[in-house]
């Protein structure tokens, strides 16, 4: 009875064990999901903007649309934020920086559904600046951005509008 009594304890232990590792891990996985989830709310399309680009009579590179001096790169893919900077700046542009309301209205005309853009407050909580370092422009829709209560850090235009 004393060797079962051990077998038995030692089985329950294992149990314990596995249960409080298989906890641990899901207590992992849900800490990165929510703060992937808050820093980049979904995979989102994106739009890339290279001002330095000179205007040249051939205009922009293929898949690119002038609008002012700058050209515009508009993704068909979708990814997280970060991604999506990297995929600008491998294509020697970045995130859009918005920085007139005409400029405003040509991407969000361009684009119905949620896209990413350069803006962001990682640098400063609650602090809302575009990647190129410039101030947050005035002609968001009102209460935006809104931060999401401080769990947003990216900036994106929703259905066509701007927003967070």
């Amino acid at each position: 009875i004393s060797d079962k009594k051990d077998n038995l304890t030692e089985h329950q232990n294992a149990v314990i064990e596995g249960l409080n590792s298989n906890l641990l891990e899901t207590t992992k996985r849900l800490m990165d999901f929510k703060q992937n989830k808050y820093e980049n709310p979904l995979l989102q399309m994106y739009i890339c903007e290279n001002a330095a680009i000179p205007y040249r009579k051939t205009g922009c590179p293929e898949k690119w649309i002038r609008f002012g001096s700058s050209c515009y790169f508009f993704s068909e893919e979708s990814k997280f934020w970060d991604e999506a900077r990297e995929s600008c700046r491998a294509r020697g542009a970045d995130l859009v920086v918005i920085n007139t309301e005409g400029e405003n209205l040509f991407v969000s005309a361009l684009k119905k559904q949620d896209v990413w853009i350069g803006l962001t407050d990682r640098v400063l909580e609650g602090t809302w600046k575009w990647v190129d370092g410039s101030p947050l422009t005035l002609f968001w829709g009102s209460d935006q951005p809104d931060d999401h209560n401080g769990e947003e850090d990216c900036g994106h235009i929703h259905d066509g509008f701007p927003g967070l």
